[in-house]
């Protein structure tokens, strides 16, 4: 139709150097709290009131935007259940002196309504304009129907691991031990960091976590990592401003010429940091890729858990 969708937002950003990392790429955390920002600006579009990420899964990082250049951020809400929707994702960089566009990455995030006073809205449909348009309404259902089944899945494993004892060992003697890449990390949640709530942006948790984990995985690699995916930004419960957010990373495994981190994250109040009872909030898992000064990819040595 050459109409665009009421649902959608559109986000432009000059990468500066204050959003580059120390090669002169725009950083991934910056990235993360404009992509988070955008979509929620989307799923409040539609939904009229307060929205808070629940989750932002399927991330994919392709082309590096750097210093001097334009990013593009488009968000679009691509269907709404009841009282949480999908926000399709996609970044772009555009280079000022060939006018050449590139994407940077795409993905999909949930967001779910909070109106004030903590009632339950039932979310309008999403109104569909162009073929793109039903063909993303079409999938929301499936990814989402993947999203909760991968949950279930992941527990699983996890309890038959538990129950088995039939852990992974690495018999190499060059094996770096995952302990050797542990990181923890503490940030007080001021109100900068937070929305009109008090209630942290997924956002800067988001880039809080890409930093611990990028500090995991320079231990093996010794350069500086390169985001290349994240699976499973999982919210599991808020944080407030306030709240002290303790950030733990540890390289899972390597793959030759990636890494898997994972990064939990657990949030205490004034009375719960003085008992020890913390909340989990969040957990995710971020792949990482690292360059020598050549360009080339780097390979990772083996782990022993």
């Amino acid at each position: 139709s050459g109409r665009r969708s009421p649902m959608a937002v559109y986000m432009c950003r000059a990468v500066l150097p204050a959003h580059a990392g120390p090669r002169g790429e725009l950083g991934a955390g910056p990235l993360l709290r404009w992509m988070d920002a955008a979509a929620c600006l989307a799923a409040e579009k539609h939904a009229g009131v307060s929205c808070v990420t629940a989750s932002m899964d399927d991330i994919q990082f392709e082309e590096a935007a750097r210093v001097g250049q334009i990013i593009a951020i488009r968000t679009k809400v691509n269907r709404a259940f009841k009282t949480s929707m999908e926000v399709g994702i996609k970044v772009t960089v555009q280079d000022v002196l060939t006018n050449a566009e590139k994407i940077v990455s795409v993905a999909y995030a949930t967001y779910v309504a909070k109106p004030v006073g903590g009632g339950k809205l039932e979310l309008k449909p999403v109104q569909l304009l162009s073929a793109e348009d039903h063909l993303e309404h079409s999938l929301a259902i499936e990814r989402r129907r993947i999203r909760l089944g991968y949950v279930q899945v992941f527990q699983k494993l996890m309890q038959e691991s538990n129950k088995e004892g039939d852990f992974y060992t690495c018999e190499e003697e060059d094996a770096v031990s995952t302990e050797h890449t542990h990181v923890q990390s503490t940030e007080l949640v001021l109100p900068p960091h937070a929305n009109h709530h008090g209630n942290t942006f997924g956002g800067q948790v988001m880039a809080w976590m890409q930093t611990v984990a990028s500090i995991s995985a320079s231990r093996l690699c010794r350069s500086h990592p390169i985001l290349k995916a994240v699976n499973m930004f999982k919210f599991w419960g808020p944080s407030f401003v306030g709240d002290r957010l303790v950030f733990n990373a540890i390289v899972n495994n390597t793959f030759h010429n990636s890494v898997e981190v994972g990064v939990r994250v657990e949030a205490y109040n004034c009375e719960e940091w003085i008992q020890d009872q913390p909340r989990h909030i969040n957990s995710a898992f971020l792949i990482f890729s690292a360059l020598n000064d050549k360009g080339e990819l780097l390979t990772f040595p083996r782990v022993k858990p």
